[in-house]
């Protein structure tokens, strides 16, 4: 019988609670499953790193968004799954959130490339339960709305670089024109440059910024 070590990392407690329980008593020929959790980007970072000299974890659970909405230089679920690479990189990483949006869900893809995505709304106890098993023996793993949105940023036939999702990313969820450069790194003028070639790209160049998020969000980018 193998030990599976499985660390869930989210800032709800409840939540991992109810993984824990789930996981915990799954049947999983072969295997006996233990799960530990974390609820804060710190505690979860010194688990990671403490297990490097000692078990290594076999899967990690990561949740996105691991800090108050409203700080300004957040660390986020992300952010560990990189440095989980780096130092353990034979753990599997499958991200838990509820971001369903084709921009972050394929941000994640590239930074971490990560062994499974669920959005939380797709799970449930069979869910979760399928997910382990699949990334212990064949990964990836991903629910259906995060397989949705990666199909539809493939289905794209418009390239656009970092700077470009990010501007249309932040223009989504609500940052101000005048903010753009803390997020984007570019002067003001190069932001509204930007802005226009993906007005032309999309179609809208006579319309305004909500006429390019809504084309932007039919085409996957957001």
């Amino acid at each position: 019988m193998q030990t599976l070590r499985i660390l869930a990392i989210d800032d709800h407690e409840m939540t991992m609670l109810g993984y824990k329980f789930i996981l915990e008593g799954m049947v999983f020929e072969g295997y006996n499953i233990i799960v530990d959790t974390a609820n804060t980007y710190d505690q979860g970072k010194k688990m990671i790193e403490d297990s490097v000299n000692s078990f290594k974890y076999d899967i990690l659970f990561l949740d996105v968004q691991l800090f108050p909405p409203n700080e300004h230089q957040p660390v986020t679920g992300e952010n560990l799954g990189v440095m989980a690479r780096k130092l353990v990189p034979e753990t599997k990483i499958v991200f838990m959130s509820s971001f369903s949006d084709s921009y972050r869900i394929n941000s994640i893809l590239k930074s971490v490339d990560p062994d499974g995505y669920l959005v939380k709304t797709d799970i449930d106890p069979k869910t979760l339960e399928d997910a382990v098993k699949v990334v212990t023996l064949n990964p990836p793993y991903y629910s259906s709305k995060a397989l949705s949105a990666i199909r539809k940023k493939m289905a794209n036939d418009i390239s656009l670089d970092e700077k470009d999702k990010k501007i249309l990313y932040h223009l989504s969820i609500g940052t101000k024109n005048k903010d753009l450069e803390n997020y984007i790194q570019l002067s003001p003028s190069s932001i509204e440059n930007r802005k226009r070639h993906l007005k032309s790209l999309f179609g809208t160049e006579n319309e305004n910024d909500l006429a390019l998020i809504l084309a932007a969000k039919n085409r996957g980018f957001i």
